[in-house]
């Protein structure tokens, strides 16, 4: 019931809403709209906003509504971890969903050079991200190193009188930064210089008030709640990560 399109135009404050409300489905639809107010914890009234962002005329048919989506969920219950991927993937199967990826479609097949770019776990998935482009035909890289020498490198540019330069100096490239929380300091730091040699900056991260979400010229954030675990190390799952790179490439 919570559909991508309305997402994207959540602040800071629908997003706490929305989270609670997942993570609490089973109990919302008996609460008075003071009591989820007190338990976020926001005012009624902007309860109420966030009830008409998603096109309903009040709390209470909001909370019908919500009756209905557990029925239908009951039906044929998902487990536990499966049950924000099944919401996640529900909203990606909508006409606003494509039309988020357009900008990054455009960016990536008008590209000489696409780098992918992350740390730890992203790290891995950004090497991933770029053997995927790779496998189908587009020409990429993976960096799980943030601390790669990016100020070091000097990119060729065409020319009638050089026919050996395959790139059309760094405004041709385009970065895709993957990071879950958007806020590593050394990845930053490489996007920043990224930024500064006029390469487009694409980002995947969870949260679109990040930091790196900021910083990019398109952002695609999952919004799934962050799970730390063995004192602090990243479990989030990272399947919406794989599930945008792999659309990112076949629609090119």
């Amino acid at each position: 019931m919570f559909s991508y399109e309305e997402l994207q135009k959540y602040n800071e404050t629908d997003i706490c809403i929305y989270k609670y409300i997942v993570s609490n489905i089973d109990q919302v639809p008996y609460m008075t709209i003071r009591e989820l107010a007190n338990e976020i914890p926001t005012s009624t009234s902007t309860i109420l906003r966030f009830c008409g962002k998603n096109n309903f005329d009040g709390y209470a048919e909001f909370k019908d509504a919500l009756k209905k989506e557990i029925t239908r969920l009951r039906t044929r219950p998902p487990r536990e971890d499966l049950q924000e991927l099944s919401a996640f993937f529900a909203r990606a199967a909508s006409s606003a969903f494509e039309e988020k990826l357009l900008f990054a479609v455009d960016a990536v097949r008008k590209a000489d050079l696409i780098i992918f770019i992350g740390m730890g776990s992203s790290g891995t998935l950004a090497k991933y991200g770029a053997r995927y482009f790779s496998n189908l035909g587009h020409f990429a890289v993976g960096l799980e190193d943030a601390l790669y020498p990016v100020e070091a490198f000097q990119m060729p540019r065409r020319s009638a009188g050089n026919t050996e330069a395959r790139f059309g100096g760094w405004e041709n490239t385009v970065v895709v930064a993957v990071s879950e929380s958007g806020e590593t300091d050394r990845l930053l730091e490489a996007v920043s210089q990224f930024k500064q040699k006029n390469c487009r900056i694409l980002s995947i991260t969870n949260s679109s008030l990040s930091t790196l979400a900021r910083l990019s010229d398109w952002n695609f954030a999952y919004h799934l709640n962050p799970i730390r675990m063995n004192g602090g190390y990243n479990g989030t799952t990272q399947v919406p990560v794989i599930f945008i790179m792999e659309a990112l490439a076949k629609r090119m």
